[in-house]
């Protein structure tokens, strides 16, 4: 009910848990400062305590979400772990300056409309100054425990999704690579070009080589350049055009510049198969498919030809397109023009840190 209130009022927010803190921590402190300043007589009767609970109450809830914005700029102003020290001293010097107005603005307020017959002195002040001081203190280090918390269980969360995002990355890679029929396919490739050509055949062996190669090095890791994928591909399409020969038409336009750029691996693979195996192919009528790049976009073109039976789904695009958004918040876009369908996808920057 608190957290529901505090998102209706919209309230800034250090931690997900700040309205129950504040209710669990400015209630006692409201109950103890009333004791001070009132005495026995504060407990009189059911009605004036509730009456100089709730004002007092109120007053420090507002001073709370007051020192909770200051604390936000804070954070916004030294965002980094190793400001953290620098940010604590900060934030409790300023609130020890601000307590001395919030609590002089209270006893004054009190004596000014003779609330209940309060009078000020400077031990009410005093023993009310360390009071909200020492709990300004607790709530600094308290706030920003649960913010690393949270901060961490949001990283582990984030970091547990695309584990989760790979692991389905390499079982496709892997399916459409080791499966039975692309093995039984490259096999029968490979036999007709040692008995027709053994030249070509040694080629087209030594690139076979290079895509399990590639699978076995690379495809653990979060990140590789363009380059290294664009190699890949090459060899990868070199297998497939032996099968496919003119049916297959495949155009590279990436400077190499552009090559340094990062993605995660067996990508482009993924986006080729399930192009392949939506389109039909033929000497006829042959499948063009061009990957070009223009600044932080790759773009993967391709003629459309659906075959009449399609028995692969958007399974890779929808895998890809969730790792793209873990690790750069950006998505695949795919449109449809003019017989053509455009793939365009983000590329990341290298100065970019890997996930741990």
């Amino acid at each position: 009910m608190s957290q529901l209130m505090a998102n209706r009022i919209l309230l800034p927010k250090y931690t997900s848990k700040d309205a129950p803190i504040l209710i669990a921590t400015m209630l006692p402190m409201a109950i103890v400062m009333n004791a001070i300043l009132f005495g026995g007589s504060y407990f009189t009767s059911a009605f004036k305590l509730l009456a100089i609970t709730a004002t007092t109450f109120t007053f420090l809830a507002l001073a709370f979400v007051l020192y909770g914005m200051v604390a936000i700029s804070l954070r916004e102003r030294f965002p980094n772990e190793d400001d953290l020290f620098k940010r604590l001293i900060i934030s409790i010097s300023i609130f020890a300056l601000m307590s001395i107005i919030s609590i002089s603005l209270l006893l004054r307020g009190y004596e000014f409309i003779r609330f209940y017959g309060y009078s000020f002195s400077e031990t009410d002040f005093t023993q009310c100054y360390l009071t909200i001081l020492v709990t300004n203190v607790f709530l600094t280090f308290l706030n920003e425990g649960v913010s690393q918390f949270e901060k961490y269980k949001a990283t582990t969360k984030e970091t547990e999704a695309l584990k989760k995002e790979y692991m389905q990355s390499q079982l496709l890679g892997l399916k459409s690579q080791m499966n039975p029929h692309f093995l039984f396919n490259s096999l029968n490739t490979l036999s007709s070009l040692i008995q027709e050509c053994p030249d070509k055949a040694e080629d087209f062996l030594d690139h076979m080589s290079k895509v399990y190669r590639y699978l076995l090095r690379h495809s653990e890791e979060q990140l590789v350049t363009l380059g290294t994928e664009l190699n890949f591909i090459d060899s990868y399409c070199y297998l497939l055009k032996a099968r496919h020969g003119e049916g297959l038409q495949i155009h590279e336009y990436v400077t190499e510049d552009q090559k340094e750029y990062l993605l995660p691996p067996l990508t482009l693979q993924m986006l080729l198969e399930n192009t392949i195996n939506q389109n039909s192919i033929s000497k006829s009528q042959p499948l063009v498919i061009t990957i070009s790049a223009q600044q932080e976009t790759l773009e993967i073109r391709n003629s459309l030809q659906p075959k009449v039976t399609v028995s692969e789904t958007d399974h890779a695009l929808e895998n890809i397109d969730n790792k793209f958004k873990l690790l750069c918040q950006k998505s695949l876009n795919v449109l449809h023009v003019d017989g053509f369908r455009k793939i365009e996808l983000p590329l990341i920057p290298a100065k970019m840190e890997l996930l741990a």
